[in-house]
């Protein structure tokens, strides 16, 4: 199948990546609904990530450019979506791929700081939900829209770390909130719960703590039941793809695991 979302706009939160070995789930999104016909809008705290993003879609054809914003920060997010509504004309897709854990100061409840604990509520959150609540006036102007946010297995599983596992099971409540307000207006709010993914953001903190990076791989491969091996961020997208399609226009309010089996095993 080809122009998924043809025609529409999309902006993709965190369309960057941290640098690493393999491609992460926000610029894998960014690239395939560009593949598929959207115009993406790719933003990322980091200016020149998002920026690599939008040289990769160009360089395959399709239209992007890029725009920096902290999600933390109300005015910058805001002017994200003036930006994509000043640039586009309108507001199809909103995609939240927002969120870490160690790289934030995570930890166990007993060692972790409140500075720590506040900085991932602000990020995992309320950085979610600011995106959320400047792009949703513009959907119900224009009568329809889709919106991803990106939570974990974290959230449903025994996670050991408190800031991830709390927020990213916040974010499906989130999203189930956003969801039976914003129906009647035509806009649907899915969330994806990411199980083990070879993604940068993943590998890179625990191979820079120390642990050799094949050693970090293979203990997490062998927690996933579906062939052994952890998905990557193309699977993620293309979960991402199907929900902020057409195909999925009866679909809202869902928490879709894209864990390789790992919630049922």
């Amino acid at each position: 199948m080809t122009d998924r979302v043809k025609g529409k706009v999309a902006v993709v939160v965190g369309g960057g990546q941290t640098p690493g070995e393999t491609i992460g789930n926000g610029r894998a999104t960014a690239l395939l609904l560009a593949r598929e016909g959207a115009r993406v809008l790719v933003v990322d705290r980091d200016l020149p990530s998002a920026e690599a993003t939008v040289s990769l879609i160009r360089g395959e054809g399709g239209d992007a450019s890029a725009a920096q914003a902290d999600v933390i920060d109300e005015d910058a997010v805001r002017a994200v979506v003036e930006t994509c509504t000043g640039r586009y004309g309108r507001l199809d897709i909103l995609h939240n791929n927002v969120g870490a854990s160690l790289a934030l100061g995570d930890a166990v409840a007993t060692d972790l700081t409140v500075e720590a604990f506040d900085r991932i509520v602000a990020v995992n959150l309320r950085g979610m939900w600011l995106a959320c609540k400047h792009a949703l006036p513009v959907m119900r102007a224009q009568g329809s829209g889709s919106i991803v946010n990106i939570s974990s297995m974290a959230a449903r599983s025994n996670y050991p770390y408190l800031g991830y596992k709390t927020t990213k099971a916040a974010v499906i409540s989130l999203t189930e909130n956003l969801a039976a307000a914003n129906a009647r207006h035509g806009i649907r709010v899915n969330t994806i719960l990411p199980g083990l993914m070879n993604t940068p953001m993943a590998i890179e903190p625990r191979v820079a703590a120390g642990v050799p990076r094949e050693q970090v791989i293979a203990d997490r491969d062998r927690q996933v039941p579906l062939g052994r091996k952890m998905g990557s961020g193309w699977d993620v997208a293309y979960a991402a793809l199907f929900l902020h399609s057409d195909e999925a226009r009866f679909i809202t309010g869902v928490a879709l695991p894209v864990d390789g089996g790992t919630s049922v095993s």
